[in-house]
């Protein structure tokens, strides 16, 4: 998954902020619980406001994720 969120991550820059949260980093386990994390790969897109708009779990497709960003950058 990271070549195609690293990718992601360039083609929406300074639209779209990626946030890395490591699971063995007691101090992300207040926000991983708010968002009610599973397990790796666990994705979010959460809007400016913090209000989760949208989350996959597993493997996910590069235009899965680019049709959520662009509609909700609009």
């Amino acid at each position: 998954m990271a070549p195609i969120v690293h990718g992601l991550e360039v083609e929406y820059f300074g639209q779209v902020n990626f946030v890395y949260l490591d699971v063995d980093d007691p101090l992300s386990e207040d926000i991983l619980k708010q968002l009610g994390y599973r397990y790796q790969p666990h994705f979010f897109l959460v809007d400016g406001d913090g209000n989760l708009i949208q989350q996959w779990l597993g493997p996910v497709a590069a235009e899965d994720f680019r049709a959520s960003f662009d509609a909700n950058l609009q």
